[in-house]
């Protein structure tokens, strides 16, 4: 009898954590794909130079451009600009797109920098 509570117990954890690790993993998705995407997405991308930054008092809104195909999207992030915004070198934005206001809505920002050791050798 315990070993049949202990087998449920462990079936029961297994899909537990299996149930929350499926809705917690976002895919990365083009800027287009995204658009189509009724679920949660990660958009990685270029800032786009032809649009400037606005912060506001609770977000900051800028455009996203994608690295192959050039289309841009505009990003709103509930939150203030990221350290190292101006410096990045890649964006990812994870959240989803709203079609009602034609903009992605972003719960989190990674900023990608271009790493401060490229480029140096190493000394003899």
């Amino acid at each position: 009898m315990r070993k049949i509570f202990l087998i449920i117990l462990l079936v029961g954890f297994v899909g537990y954590a299996g149930f929350n690790l499926a809705e917690s993993v976002t895919p990365y998705v083009t800027i287009a794909e995204a658009r189509a995407s009724s679920n949660g997405v990660q958009v990685k991308g270029l800032l786009d130079k032809n649009f400037t930054p606005q912060q506001t008092c609770d977000e900051f809104t800028f455009s996203l451009q994608d690295e192959e195909t050039g289309e841009t999207m505009r990003v709103k992030f509930d939150g203030i600009k990221p350290d190292q915004f101006d410096e990045a070198y890649h964006i990812v934005a994870i959240g989803k797109y709203e079609a009602a206001d034609e903009s992605f809505h972003a719960k989190k920002l990674l900023i990608k920098c271009p790493s401060k050791y490229e480029g140096q050798k190493p000394q003899a």
